[in-house]
């Protein structure tokens, strides 16, 4: 039977802030991890995304530092004493935001830092004082080698996130980071993943901790209707565009492997005449959360989208995902389905399966899943155009067919022969002629007169004259 939040006997400006959230009974997460938490246990917590993760960590810590709670405007009398690290800017931000929302009605401070923004912001928040730092690996560090912030009474510490911290290589510097911080200590690690690296990281972090799973490692969401289709890879694009109008999705997220590829589809997408977006890593921060937010506020249909968007990111009532690309890593397929179907509601994840290579990635996916892949056949209707060689959109590939291309400069061709201005255009002038360059050779005429009267020295050539006899300087 669920268990309501009334359980917990949670103070009541955290309970008032609960209430207002709409939160009435836990996931099977936050009933399992919140109780440990709050006796001062470390947790190394699995769950699938979307089930309440950020709530079961951050209201057990909200609860056990109220006893540090001060009116004061001191900066001393506000240390930094949860930290809570994220593996992406965006995570970071949504949970610093949730956090912040949990806090409203205490006198306990929050701010996040993370890297693609401006750091003097950021220092002067630091500088007013925190109890609860939201930040990325990198840009935590940039603060504490310019000394903008102490670690020295930090009491709690968060691992989000924690394989793909790994993923992406944060090793090092959780070390560096941790070795700024008290030995005593509670440490709390959620992964939606359990990997043998995982287990290696806990055991060097955590002490004694609780493993709670509350699902199978590796294991989809029951509520997504997942679907695979047999597509080439020319044809994506126009499988894309059917299945959204055959299915009548208003919203969805679109996961590509490349930056380049997602800013392509994005803008192809939008020449079909979809509200589409992108969101891959070359964009800055800025244009990042820009764009989060238009999808989160409807303004946006389609976000296209690179793995940068597939972890954590808690946008409520998205129907559909696409996987336009197989994902390279089996485990980051699981993520990318999981932005749809949160919180026990339904959600549709299809999926397009090209060459071999998606073939393989397939099988990938089902070793991790433990789940059989049925290929799907997709009939391309009448009023669906084919659209690959329209404009200048070709599918991610650098030349079309021989005879596309012979169509095409045919088609070209004759535009330009077409245009009133090539026809009105004059006739190059010709270059003048130099008579000395276009007349042949012919050997000049000499006379008695201009031949030297020197008689000339056997085997030498007439024209070559006898040579001056010169005063010498030493004898």
């Amino acid at each position: 039977m669920p268990l309501s939040f009334s359980q917990l006997n949670l103070a009541p400006n955290l309970m008032r802030a609960v209430a207002e959230m709409g939160y009435e009974t836990m996931t099977p997460i936050q009933a399992q991890a919140i109780p440990v938490v709050i006796a001062g246990g470390d947790v190394m917590g699995a769950a699938q995304t979307g089930t309440g993760k950020t709530a079961a960590f951050t209201l057990p810590l909200l609860q056990r530092m109220l006893k540090h709670e001060s009116a004061s405007t001191s900066p001393a009398r506000h240390p930094v004493r949860a930290l809570v690290l994220l593996p992406t800017r965006e995570l970071a931000d949504q949970v610093a935001g949730q956090v912040k929302a949990y806090a409203k009605y205490t006198q306990l401070r929050a701010a996040v830092v993370f890297g693609g923004m401006d750091m003097k912001p950021q220092t002067i928040e630091l500088k007013k004082g925190v109890e609860v730092l939201v930040a990325t690996p990198g840009r935590l560090l940039d603060h504490i080698e310019a000394k903008n912030v102490s670690l020295a009474q930090v009491e709690y510490v968060v691992l989000d996130e924690a394989d793909r911290m790994l993923d992406i290589g944060f090793l090092p510097d959780l070390e560096r980071i941790l070795s700024f911080l008290p030995k005593s200590r509670t440490t709390l690690l959620f992964s939606a993943t359990f990997s043998p690296e995982i287990k290696r990281l806990s055991a060097s972090f955590l002490q004694n901790p609780v493993t709670i799973e509350v699902a199978r490692p590796n294991e989809t969401a029951s509520t997504i209707e997942q679907s695979f289709y047999s597509v080439k890879d020319d044809d994506k694009r126009r499988a894309l565009i059917q299945l959204l109008k055959e299915k009548n999705i208003k919203q969805s997220f679109v996961f590509v492997n490349s930056k380049l590829g997602c800013a392509r589809l994005a803008r192809s997408l939008e020449q079909a005449g979809f509200k589409a977006t992108a969101l891959h890593g070359d964009k800055s921060q800025d244009e990042r959360l820009k764009a989060l937010d238009a999808f989160k506020k409807g303004e946006v249909d389609l976000l296209v989208a690179t793995d940068v968007a597939a972890r954590g990111l808690d946008i409520k009532d998205v129907p559909c995902v696409f996987n336009y690309d197989i994902p390279f890593n089996a485990e980051d397929y699981i993520h990318r389905i999981g932005r749809t179907g949160r919180a026990g509601a339904s959600g549709i994840a299809v999926s397009f399966v090209g060459g071999n290579n998606d073939m393989r990635l397939m099988g990938d996916i089902e070793k991790l899943t433990k789940q059989k892949i049925n290929l799907l056949p997709i009939e391309f209707s009448g009023d669906q155009p084919d659209i690959r060689n329209q404009g200048h959109f070709n599918s991610g590939h650098r030349v079309w067919d021989d005879e596309a291309k012979r169509g095409h400069r045919a088609v070209r061709e004759e535009r330009v022969h077409a245009s009133p201005r090539y026809a009105a255009r004059p006739a190059p002038k010709a270059a003048p002629v130099d008579p000395f360059f276009s007349t042949p050779y012919q050997e000049p005429i000499t006379s008695q007169a201009m031949v030297d009267v020197t008689p000339a020295k056997v085997g030498f050539s007439p024209n070559i004259k006898s040579k001056k006899k010169v005063a010498a300087l030493f004898s």
